[in-house]
């Protein structure tokens, strides 16, 4: 039958009707599973989030005991005049607060009390050293027993121990600065976050110092001067590769050229970020690329057209137009970077690092290597720290990437 001499379609007949109606049925069913999909996608998120918040806000809390201490009586042989870090250091502290729990809790006090309370008694002295001619009471954390058991359900001994000190009136949860301010330790109480903070950050701005501007060098030469051979077609296929090489192949590339070829110091912010440069690149490049490929053409024959050099084609037009593109692989290349943790593994920045990191060059950790070590210790106390040291790494990702998408929107141009 010709198209002339074919029949219109009846709409109202019983099998046009059933055909319409299979249609809408599978739109449904479409629209139904997407919805589903999106569901259960948040419902891991909120899991995860929730999860996460419950365990890492008792994280940045812990309890102490108001411990008082008779210093006139105590064997100390300071001088209040002359406070100094040796003296301190020589004066036997731990011995001193340990008895000044006997005395003060009863027998077996010190155990209620951290590894690491002598310190609490230290900074004391140091900030007001005429507590030395009085009788003071100073707050010392909680051993690690005591700590959970006032946040969550403890040991039967742990639990009744805080009992006798809450009614004594002794004991009080607040917010753990030491958290935020040191750097890892032995006593989940005194452990903190400030040491693979700064690492990470050090960390990161080596990597987007190597990254962004040899990565977009990079996409501009291939999209505007390099020409079309099969050397650059072998340029673009080991590129869009490396985007797709496991982490964990950077990291034997750095331990071999950085460590055991350049002699960089080991378990350094600066061989790290070298490192997830060289991870973060490739990503760079490829998204960059794409920006600076959706300019329109008539943008650049518009610049040509009023006398306007190539070099400034590209520089004053074409990649300013990018720029949002290209910001946008960085924010991609960045968040990955972040959150590695085998390739840095590699190069050793998983050393215990007690001192936050003075420059690149120093021995440094970083945030997802902390979490990781945290969450292989034995101690109880390391769980919440882990979790807090999760929120910790999500509010810098939020951050940073929060910073990139400002930037990108800030110079986006429509056309």
């Amino acid at each position: 039958m010709s198209a002339a001499e074919r029949l219109p379609t009846d709409w109202k007949s019983d099998a046009m009707r059933r055909r319409i109606a299979r249609r809408y049925a599978s739109e449904r069913r479409f629209k139904a599973f997407g919805l589903a999909a999106i569901l259960i996608s948040a419902a891991f998120l909120a899991f995860l989030l929730v999860t996460m918040i419950g365990n890492g806000l008792r994280g940045f809390t812990r309890a102490e005991i108001a411990l008082k201490i008779d210093f006139p009586s105590s064997p100390l042989l300071l001088d209040p005049a002359a406070i100094t870090d040796q003296a301190l250091a020589n004066a036997n502290l731990p011995m001193v607060t340990s008895q000044a729990a006997e005395r003060a809790l009863g027998p077996g006090a010190d155990d209620l009390l951290s590894s690491t309370a002598w310190i609490s008694v230290r900074d004391a002295i140091k900030a007001d050293p005429t507590i030395l001619q009085r009788v003071e009471t100073i707050s010392v954390p909680a051993a690690t027993a005591i700590d959970l058991a006032t946040k969550t359900q403890g040991a039967p001994e742990a639990e009744a121990a805080v009992a006798r000190l809450k009614q004594a009136g002794l004991v009080s949860t607040g917010l753990n600065w030491t958290f935020l301010s040191s750097s890892d330790g032995t006593d989940p109480t005194q452990v903190g976050i400030w040491g693979a903070f700064k690492g990470s950050l050090l960390t990161m701005l080596v990597t987007l110092a190597l990254s962004f501007p040899i990565g977009v060098a990079t996409a501009l030469y291939l999209e505007e001067y390099a020409r079309r051979n099969w050397i650059t077609d072998i340029i673009e296929v080991s590129i869009n590769n490396l985007a797709a090489v496991p982490s964990i192949i950077f990291g034997l590339l750095g331990l071999s050229i950085f460590l055991n070829l350049l002699h960089l110091p080991r378990s350094a912010a600066l061989v790290g970020g070298l490192t997830l440069a060289l991870m973060t690149m490739p990503v760079i490049v490829i998204a960059g690329r794409n920006a600076i490929k959706a300019v329109p053409p008539s943008i650049r024959d518009a610049a040509l057209g009023i006398g306007a050099s190539p070099v400034q084609v590209v520089f004053h037009h074409v990649l300013p137009l990018a720029l949002p593109g290209i910001l946008t692989g960085t924010i991609i290349g960045m968040a990955r970077a972040l959150g590695e943790t085998a390739p840095l593994l590699m190069i050793g920045m998983r050393a215990f690092i007690a001192t936050p990191p003075g420059g690149v060059t120093d021995p440094a950790t970083v945030l997802p290597v902390q979490i990781y070590l945290w969450s292989d210790e034995v101690s109880k106390g390391f769980v919440e720290k882990t979790s807090a040291a999760i929120i910790v790494l999500l509010v810098f990702l939020l951050a940073m990437n929060g910073l990139a998408i400002y930037l990108r929107n800030k110079f986006e141009k429509r056309w």
